[in-house]
């Protein structure tokens, strides 16, 4: 199994007013291929920081990132925008689903980039609702969908275009038990299925024990990376 995604060294300094605060005081990480990896860590540990920093969404103050063996702390603004569209996905907490698009019509967004026919944009969303049981809602706007199904277009959004890494931050949130359940299975199985690597941050021990790799921030710095492979827990 290869590597996926590498940081190194990894900074991120904020200035409020004059001083400074240390979001992430050197992170070195390794993640692979097909991995389900969670980040977990007490509220300002630096977990969310640190998914943005891996999704080249912030940029880093020191320290290097790289996903399929390109160098994402290097890049340009105008090539990074490319290089998220052409090989990351996102699921966010707050959904982020367009008003006034349909749930096919915001689920196929991503694959606009890719110069697909909006015909087959619109025929690959179909197939990622009904996976996640929702091809009775497809034409339904995000105000006449709960909760739970706005997070599974959200989902279906993330995975339509295969992208090679998922990044979502506190997926469940805003979800009952029940539904945290619906949605996290239909993640894993489109993990599965795809060979997607998916990182993960939650603060629910729940969601946690789901991942193959399991890393816990404090005070931006790494405390734990416990790897779980073939039912065996090994702390590394």
């Amino acid at each position: 199994m290869s590597t996926m995604i590498r940081t190194e060294g990894l900074k991120k300094i904020y200035r409020v007013g004059k001083e400074k605060v240390v979001a992430l005081a050197g992170v070195d990480l390794e993640i692979e291929q097909g991995e389900v990896c969670c980040i977990v860590g007490q509220s300002g540990s630096g977990k969310s920081t640190l998914l943005n920093m891996l999704a080249g969404l912030e940029k880093p103050t020191r320290g290097t990132i790289a996903i399929a063996g390109k160098k994402i702390s290097s890049m340009d603004e105008e090539r990074l925008a490319v290089f998220r569209q052409e090989n990351l996905g996102f699921v966010f907490q707050s959904y982020n689903l367009l008003p006034q698009l349909t749930a096919a019509e915001n689920a196929a967004l991503p694959l606009m980039f890719s110069g697909m026919g909006k015909e087959q944009r619109l025929k690959r969303a179909l197939r990622e609702l009904k996976q996640m049981g929702l091809a009775e809602r497809a034409g339904h706007r995000p105000s006449e969908m709960s909760g739970g199904q706005q997070q599974r277009v959200g989902i279906a959004r993330a995975f339509v275009a295969r992208p090679k890494v998922i990044f979502a931050d506190e997926p469940t949130g805003n979800l009952d038990t029940q539904t945290t359940q619906h949605v996290l299975r239909a993640m894993l199985d489109r993990v599965a299925k795809y060979g997607i690597t998916l990182v993960m941050v939650t603060h629910e021990p729940n969601l946690a024990e789901c991942g193959d790799r399991v890393v816990t921030l404090s005070d931006g710095k790494i405390i734990g990376n416990v790897l779980r492979k073939n039912a065996e827990e090994e702390a590394l």
